[in-house]
């Protein structure tokens, strides 16, 4: 049985990788993937995506911050 938490882990940690696959080359072109994101990591890439990665990519980051920051 999942928790509330590890969904939410599991969800920004697809988004993580959802903002690397769409925007690696864009926005995150000076950055590398981590194996196992942590809310750290997730929200170290919210920058990149908000100022590089257009409207969509700035939703994208608001996404994952609005998870990592309910799983504190």
């Amino acid at each position: 049985m999942k928790t509330e938490l590890s969904t939410q882990e599991s969800h920004f940690e697809k988004l993580y990788l959802e903002a690397f696959k769409d925007y690696g080359a864009r926005a995150l072109w000076n950055m590398r993937p981590v194996d196992a994101p942590t809310p750290v990591d997730a929200l170290a890439i919210t920058q990149a995506l908000r100022t590089h990665g257009g409207m969509d990519g700035r939703r994208l980051a608001e996404r994952i911050e609005r998870l990592c920051r309910a799983t504190y």
